[in-house]
């Protein structure tokens, strides 16, 4: 899983029509979903970390120790994290984007610091506790249990750990006919009221923009969705 945005964005480029879904398909298999958007010689992503992420945990500077990236895709917020010094778990549904993460990990030297693990965030949930937790971008255009893996994310936050959550809010301002699964999104208070975590500190909810180019160079921005949240010691 991943940013489905960047692959649509694409798709509205090419004009192919596989990638104009409107709304969720609850039919097509969510494996074999994944397994073709990473098939070998697709690469839907530029290898560089989420920006958001980077600047949220960046503003933060914790201490690094142990972390837990859902949906992690091609690997480039889990190998930005295990470069700050984190000790990663990446976890994907997706064995194709798994194996490109992996040798982005070799070829940076990063093998050692990232658990590549392939799990359908559907079907269960990683065993343990993360000082970080962070979910960018679960949004998709087939089915996704997106409150209930929150929910499982607040779980795997250890005590005095932080739970970072990050969604589009927006489809950008040049999309004329952005599909519908991106017309409805969730913002920082849906995110809250999802996880319904009255004893945990809100240390950030709040919806930040972003300069976004269509594909044909015209700019524009679109708004995302940033909660932060600490789990009581």
């Amino acid at each position: 899983m991943a940013r489905w945005f960047a692959e649509w964005r694409e798709g509205w480029h090419a004009g192919d029509v596989t990638h104009h879904q409107h709304g969720i398909d609850h039919h097509q298999d969510p494996t074999e979903f994944w397994e073709e958007f990473y098939s070998p010689g697709r690469r839907p992503w530029s290898g560089r970390p989420n920006r958001v992420l980077v600047d949220e945990l960046a503003r933060l500077r914790p201490a690094p120790s142990t972390a837990l990236d859902l949906g992690c895709g091609t690997g480039g917020d889990a190998l930005w994290l295990a470069e700050q010094g984190w000790r990663v778990t990446a976890v994907d549904i997706s064995a194709a984007a798994l194996d490109q993460a992996e040798q982005a990990a070799r070829v940076q030297g990063l093998g050692a610091r990232v658990d590549w693990r392939r799990v359908d965030l559907d079907d269960g949930f990683p065993v343990g506790a993360w000082d970080l937790v962070t979910s960018a971008y679960l949004q998709a255009p087939v089915a996704l249990g997106r409150d209930a893996i929150l929910r499982g994310a607040a779980a795997a936050v250890a005590p005095g750990g932080t739970l970072l959550v990050i969604g589009h809010a927006t489809a950008p301002t040049w999309a004329e006919s952005p599909p519908e699964h991106m017309q409805d999104l969730p913002g920082p208070h849906d995110v809250l009221a999802i996880l319904d975590l009255p004893d945990w500190t809100v240390e950030r909810a709040e919806q930040v923009t972003l300069e976004s180019t269509s594909p044909d160079g015209r700019p524009g921005t679109r708004t995302d969705s940033l909660v932060r949240l600490r789990r009581p010691a």
